[in-house]
């Protein structure tokens, strides 16, 4: 690394730090989460308001792979996170509404993007391809479940049935959806047999049956006395990070993505009796993911979006993406809570929490565009439904279930995730995120 590059990077790092930190404070001062203004600060910074001046002035040319890198490490720890909190044990049961609701909420967003995929490229092209339709059928279906826990929770819906099965039917969808999206992967880089990304089922179930255990194992071996108890033992931190590291460089090899690795491996990390540890590794992997490192992605994503050329064309197709995402999720859940046995308001109530979609979209998208499966003018389309659809979904909620009415709804119907996802008690807020950070972690849902 040069002097000047050296230069241009802290430089650099240290306007992200600030704007992202500033334009979440006034997202949050408008009722949104934090993310919105972070996604914001991207996109101010890139080339929609000041074309590429500004842009190549604070990021030149040669700074961009190095944010680039630390960007990959930044995401690959906010998927081990999201993993580590996704508990699979929602998967055993849940109750009719929770199934009823995952199926529809994840179904119907994936017929209708499929739909949509095949219009927006009907003309110029022979037709869309089978990776690419089915990569914007994902992206329509994805719900950020880290987000939508912090939503929850400032609501006051934690403990609520609205609450505990919107949690349970997020991290579900999200798993189809991560899951779906390495078949996408799959598929979207086989130009030619090759026999790799068939170690993906294989390898998810030794790291279930094999690599699990063996974190428990090692789990129940730190000692207790160490200062900051088992929580804070660095030893364990160290294998956590050097597994998912690891982890992502396998799945990277595989020919899929580095993300499924680090999601993976934070799934199988310790629960139960051994959790404090877990607890522990994500109190300091948080800080610096959610503060920094994922800043660093929010602008490189940001200066890839480009919305000062849009024409007529354009805004019609952006107008079009927004309304399949909001009615697939809308009414997929709407659809799917009414059969599970919910009244309307609060299945309602269920269609505008999934709708909520945050950093979780940005990397689904990010996926795409790093395939090639999205164009620079379709991801900016994309990034601007991820931002109002997580935006919307505050008022809308406000406006199905008001203040006044959220209260009497904790008290009457107050149940714990156990009745509604086969006894995983719930938590009011994503668990482990330390308050100075919970702001920009709600992503980590994310």
């Amino acid at each position: 690394m040069t002097e000047s590059q050296a230069v241009h990077l802290f430089l650099g790092l240290a306007v992200i730090l600030g704007l992202a930190r500033a334009m979440g404070a006034l997202a949050r001062r408008f009722g949104q989460p934090a993310v919105i203004g972070e996604i914001l600060a991207g996109v101010l910074l890139g080339p929609t308001l000041f074309g590429s001046r500004l842009s190549g002035v604070v990021f030149p040319t040669e700074v961009r792979p190095l944010l680039g890198a630390l960007a990959a490490v930044g995401v690959a720890l906010f998927m081990f996170v999201v993993g580590s909190e996704l508990d699979l044990g929602i998967l055993r049961g849940g109750g009719r509404a929770t199934v009823w609701t995952s199926l529809c909420s994840t179904v119907l967003p994936l017929v209708m993007g499929a739909a949509l995929a095949w219009a927006l490229v009907s003309s110029p092209h022979e037709g869309p391809s089978t990776g690419f339709v089915l990569f914007f059928a994902v992206a329509m279906s994805v719900t950020a479940f880290p987000v939508l826990a912090r939503i929850i929770a400032d609501r006051d819906l934690a403990g609520t049935r609205v609450g505990a099965i919107a949690l349970a039917c997020a991290a579900i969808t999200d798993l189809l959806a991560w899951t779906l999206l390495a078949v996408v992967v799959a598929i979207a880089t086989g130009e030619r047999f090759d026999w790799r990304p068939a170690l993906l089922v294989p390898y998810a179930v030794l790291m279930v049956t094999v690599v699990r255990p063996l974190l428990r194992r090692a789990a129940r071996t730190v000692p207790e006395a160490e200062p900051g108890g088992r929580a804070g033992n660095g030893n364990f931190l160290a294998l956590a990070l050097g597994g998912l590291l690891v982890s992502a460089a396998f799945t990277e090899w595989l020919g899929l993505h580095y993300i499924f690795g680090a999601f993976l491996f934070g799934a199988v990390l310790p629960r139960g009796t051994d959790g404090g540890l877990r607890d522990g590794v994500l109190q300091r992997v948080e800080p610096l993911c959610g503060t920094l490192l994922l800043p660093v992605y929010f602008v490189l994503s940001g200066l890839k979006v480009d919305l000062s050329r849009l024409n007529a064309s354009d805004l019609g197709q952006l107008a079009a993406i927004l309304a399949v995402a909001v009615t697939g999720k809308f009414a997929g859940a709407y659809v799917g809570a009414r059969a599970g046995g919910l009244d309307g308001r609060h299945a309602a109530a269920l269609g505008a929490l999934l709708n909520t979609r945050g950093l979780t979209e940005l990397v689904v998208l990010g996926v795409g565009l790093e395939l090639g499966l999205l164009d620079a003018k379709l991801y900016s389309l994309m990034v601007v439904m991820a931002v109002v659809t997580t935006a919307l979904t505050g008022p809308l909620l406000g406006r199905i279930l008001p203040a006044t009415t959220t209260a009497g709804a904790a008290s009457a119907e107050a149940v714990t995730v156990k009745s509604a996802s086969a006894g995983t008690p719930t938590r009011p807020e994503p668990r482990n995120v330390p308050p100075q950070n919970r702001e920009v972690t709600e992503t980590t849902s994310r």
